[in-house]
């Protein structure tokens, strides 16, 4: 992909957006940032010295560009890009950009919900395997940030987005592994099937010499086996699988084709959860697929610890632990998150945050075996509470520092405070790792008073 003295447009100066400018600037290329936020709220990209549209998108910069990069949050279907696409200009995502100059394997890895703990974890195992890994995409950094660290012999290891998948055209993972697919985005999405479709993108442009794993135990998994025209690994919890991974007893097993054997015991695995299980299934079949040493495979996921904000122990207060688990933005993540935990109920969940058109009454049995209170949060408060009915006691607490303090004062000895919004948090916060430190402040704060 030729950029020297191209213009370029960026759409959306956050963290992604930022990278590509300059990483395109770096290029040769003539950039310009457009963001809808204004320039006072833009300090970062004001800083880079770069042609900076604040407040507002001018339909017209659009029209004069060579190539529109976008970034993840930035919806396909806006208006403008529609308009520069029908024009034939080369719109691209962030992601997509990076593909182009990225060298090295590409393990892509995706799901609703687990896929930032498993993108860590692969890269972890790879690591503790020997192989040159770098790990980024929706992780954290940006995947054209890898770029220039990126060798013939690297391994990079990408969390990739619903968001991320919709616009790619030539990104070509040569592992894909998706987790999971339950609902979530529909706000962006519109429906179930178009996100699926969405996260069904990761394998389109694999061969059959590169290898896709999947979940057995998901419908849409299931489905996109048949789908794809790459060589298709499966991983179970629950029962045996012909080429995969799977758990036999209390055996992490591998088969690749005509013969299996053990990789190492389940209770080995220190992260929290029957789908943590899920998780090192799937970066087990990955890492073993390219080749890594089952003993340091093992050894990867022994010494593999929690994610931030997903399932992480906080503190113990007196006879009551608090877990934040500020990444369970959808239901589905809410569940597992409960699942986590064994009853009878010693739970004090805090939900709530901005509503991505969910539907909460899957929650209401487990919340009834699990949990003697829910405190609810931000904008969903009330369609929450009306999807859950009355199978529990609900507190409206609105914010977070309140719904801390009221479950600390319903607490008993023995009970877990335990964040798993099912939501977004845009309404109240930058993102769910803002949530997550700010809950993690809230307590700790609590153990100085």
């Amino acid at each position: 992909m030729h950029l020297e003295s191209k213009r370029t447009l960026v759409v959306g100066a956050a963290k992604s957006g930022i990278a590509a400018a300059k990483f395109l600037r770096s290029r040769g290329a003539w950039v310009t940032i457009t963001d809808r936020r204004r320039v006072d709220e833009l300090t970062e990209a004001a800083a880079l010295g770069i042609a900076l549209e604040a407040g507002g998108h001018r339909a017209e910069t659009f029209l004069e560009q060579d190539v529109i990069v976008v970034s993840p949050g930035v919806p396909w279907s806006m208006p403008e890009l529609v308009a520069a696409r029908e024009k034939g200009i080369n719109v691209i995502g962030e992601a997509e950009l990076a593909s182009r100059f990225l060298q090295g394997k590409i393990v892509g890895i995706t799901g609703s919900n687990g896929k930032t703990t498993t993108t860590a974890l692969t890269g972890a195992v790879l690591k503790a395997a020997g192989f040159r890994v770098q790990v980024g995409g929706n992780i954290g950094t940006p995947l054209v940030s890898l770029v220039e660290t990126s060798t013939p012999e690297t391994i990079n290891v990408v969390e990739l987005s619903s968001f991320q998948l919709e616009s790619i055209r030539e990104l070509h993972p040569n592992v894909a592994v998706v987790l999971n697919v339950t609902p979530d985005h529909l706000d962006r999405h519109g429906d179930f099937a178009a996100y699926t479709a969405a996260k069904a993108r990761i394998f389109e442009n694999q061969t059959p010499e590169d290898i896709v794993v999947l979940n057995a135990e998901d419908a849409a998994c299931r489905a996109y086996a048949h789908a794809a025209p790459s060589r298709v690994m499966m991983f179970s919890r629950l029962h045996e699988v012909a080429a995969g991974a799977f758990l036999q007893d209390a055996d992490i097993v591998f088969c690749p084709g005509e013969y299996s054997y053990t990789v190492m015991e389940a209770e080995e695995i220190k992260l929290k959860g029957a789908h943590n299980v899920e998780n090192v299934l799937a970066s087990v079949c990955a890492a073993l697929c390219l080749g890594a040493e089952a003993t340091r495979v093992r050894q990867g996921v022994r010494d593999f610890k929690a994610v931030e904000h997903r399932l992480e122990f906080v503190i113990k207060l007196g006879e009551v632990e608090f877990y934040n688990d500020s990444k369970a933005t959808n239901v589905d993540a809410a569940i597992k998150a409960l699942e986590a935990f064994d009853p009878p109920g010693k739970l004090l969940v805090i939900l709530g945050g901005k509503d991505k058109d969910s539907d909460y009454t899957p929650l209401k049995q487990l919340l009834k075996q699990r949990a003697r209170a829910v405190f609810l949060i931000g904008a969903a408060i009330e369609k929450i509470a009306e999807h859950l009915g009355d199978v529990v006691p609900i507190v409206r607490s609105g914010t977070l520092d309140i719904a801390v303090r009221d479950a600390v004062r319903r607490s008993r000895p023995g009970d877990t405070v335990l964040l798993a919004p099912a939501c977004a948090s845009f309404d109240q916060f930058e993102n769910f790792e803002h949530r997550g430190r700010v809950f993690k402040q809230i307590v700790r704060s609590l153990g100085t008073v």
